[in-house]
């Protein structure tokens, strides 16, 4: 604990000398806009578990890999991986240049030690829930007593992490990366677990990411300074101000020259791209989908795969598409993401004379089927109802909050819903969760098909075998129509006038390339 006070009292008084920087000439500063508070600089201490927390810890602290919007990996922590011990470990060679900001190297025993502390049951740690899927713990992440933790320093810049299932590295850094930090663990030799939390290190934090801590303003405003160590270069600015503001303040400062860059990504609704364009804002398209539409069935209630088909047949995509999305959007067969690594050659198209005759298949009885829907999607709701009418089925819409659709579906009361969800690179990114016993939202009345497939895929380390087996549930979908996917949505990005290089679309993966930013030559 000496160490740790003397190091804090170090940083206290160079605050002073690094808070003098705005106000010199030669100070290059990125003004950075965000919509809601941080609520901890604890990366493992989150109430909320929120982006906003994590999108400001992946700059003060350092994590496995920079994960890309399409699901590619890139080092940042780790120079490179591979599987183990057929496929149950993922060996993680470190990069050797890493030091945390008071010069200390980090090692391989400050990535196990990390896990170690934050899954130690006397530890309060909120977030240790991310640590479920290594051996040796239990559904909260706690380590169980007697077994061993599957996170290991095989030597000094060597990780092995071992799971309870097979899990490829990819699968383990897109799905858990942006939740891995290491901490500087030879600061806290001496604590006790149970008081880690509290600790004034985390009021004013030693990291080893590409930015170091200045000063905070809860819930306000947070400076931080470009660590000119950090292993994938120096970023290209002197501070990063992160200011807390409205959301629809963002684009107006950004416009003024207030901002020079907002989260997530800049991201515009297809209403204030033009606004932005009027203000001098050059517009992106965003290459990677951001939403996923599905309409939810409810296969109880509609026990036939064949008039599941009919209504996905009935349907427009296309013209649905073009209502919510205006434009920046792509109708699907599939839950696979499009531009990532898994790829579908099911396609889509509307038959309204093929939907009709596989009413009569299915023994279609007119029936009136409820379709439940958010007040936002009043509209898709009712252009879905004359679309489904022009094949003869009868529809009635539910307008229903958020909270009572979902729990309407899971408890059977309705037959139809409209959903979105921000979609993943994973290949069962969607399927997993929902064709679970303990999550069967469409009401599936045999699973073990769904479930036999998609185990069958997490446990395949080959990606030719991968897509081979993605396919076969992708066909199974098709055939069974479970649930109908609708389109996949993009997004758009207000370009930084005064920065370059930023990584938009990665942004929702809330790991920013801040290493690579620079500021523009006035």
């Amino acid at each position: 604990m000496k160490k740790l006070i003397v190091l804090l009292l170090a940083l206290a008084l160079a605050l002073p000398l690094a808070a003098c920087g705005p106000s010199q000439d030669t100070t290059a500063v990125v003004r950075y806009g965000l919509s809601n508070a941080w609520d901890t600089l604890m990366p493992y201490n989150s109430p909320s578990g929120s982006n906003y927390t994590r999108i400001v810890c992946d700059k003060i602290y350092d994590r496995l890999a920079y994960v890309h919007a399409d699901g590619s990996l890139d080092p940042r922590g780790a120079v490179s991986w591979e599987s183990g011990d057929s496929g149950m470990s993922v060996v993680f060679h470190l990069d050797e240049n890493a030091a945390f900001h008071d010069g200390t190297p980090v090692t391989a025993a400050h990535w196990a030690d990390t896990i170690a502390l934050m899954t130690n049951p006397d530890c309060p740690a909120l977030g240790r829930s991310v640590f479920n899927v290594l051996a040796g713990t239990d559904e909260s992440g706690a380590a169980i007593p007697g077994e061993a933790l599957g996170a290991e320093a095989v030597d000094a810049y060597t990780l092995r992490l071992t799971f309870k299932t097979p899990t490829t590295p990819e699968d383990f850094l897109l799905d858990r990366n942006r939740e891995f930090y290491v901490l500087p663990t030879h600061l806290l030799e001496d604590t006790d677990p149970a008081e880690v939390m509290d600790l004034a290190l985390w009021e004013a934090p030693i990291g080893s990411g590409p930015c170091k801590f200045v000063e905070e303003l809860p819930g306000s405003q947070l400076t931080l300074q470009a660590n000119p160590d950090y292993q994938l270069g120096r970023p290209g600015f002197d501070l990063l101000v992160i200011t807390v503001m409205d959301k629809s303040n963002l684009l107006p400062s950004l416009m003024a020259g207030d901002l020079d860059y907002y989260a997530f990504g800049g991201n515009l609704s297809a209403e204030s791209a033009q606004t932005a364009r009027e203000g001098g804002i050059e517009v992106l398209e965003g290459t990677v989908p951001n939403s996923f539409y599905e309409l939810m069935l409810n296969n109880e209630t509609i026990p036939s795969s064949a008039l599941r088909r009919a209504i996905d047949l009935a349907l427009d995509k296309q013209a649905l598409c073009l209502h919510t999305a205006q434009g920046l959007g792509e109708p699907t067969a599939t839950d696979l993401t499009p531009g990532t690594t898994y790829t579908s050659s099911l396609t889509w198209s509307r038959d309204v004379a093929e939907a009709e005759a596989l009413l009569a298949e299915g023994g279609y009885d007119g029936r009136t089927y409820t379709l439940a829907c958010t007040s936002n999607r009043s509209g898709l709701a009712a252009l879905m109802q004359q679309q489904l009418g022009e094949a003869g089925i009868n529809v009635t819409i539910a307008t229903v909050d958020s909270a009572t659709l979902f729990s309407g579906m899971a408890e059977g009361q309705y037959d139809m819903a409209i959903a979105s969800h921000t979609p993943g690179a994973l290949p069962l990114w969607f399927t997993e969760s929902r064709f679970s016993a303990g999550n069967n939202i469409f009401h599936v009345s045999d699973l073990t098909p769904y479930a036999t497939l998609i185990s069958q895929i997490k446990a395949a380390a080959d990606i030719g075998t991968r897509q081979a087996l993605v396919d076969e549930l992708q066909a199974l979908l098709a055939s069974e129509r479970p649930f109908i996917p609708l389109w996949f949505g993009r997004t758009l990005h207000a370009q930084s006038p005064t920065v370059d290089n930023i990584d938009y679309p990665s942004s929702s993966f809330s790991n920013e390339n801040v290493w690579d930013w620079t500021l523009r030559a006035d």
